[in-house]
């Protein structure tokens, strides 16, 4: 038998979907508040509010 158990092998992969998770969440919170966004994520949020001129209802 090798000296690496199962709780070794468990705490391991725990510990590095923690990390790797929290890295991704942070990535993105970063990319959703960076100021060159700002203005593209405030036109894309007024896209659904605007009238189309197929818009017959």
């Amino acid at each position: 038998m090798s000296g690496v158990d199962y709780e070794t092998v468990a705490r391991f992969a725990q510990q590095g979907g923690l990390i790797y998770f929290g890295t991704i969440f942070f990535a993105g919170i970063a990319y959703a508040l960076w100021p060159r966004n700002g203005e593209a994520f405030r036109r894309l949020a007024q896209l659904p509010l605007e009238k189309d001129e197929d818009d017959h209802v």
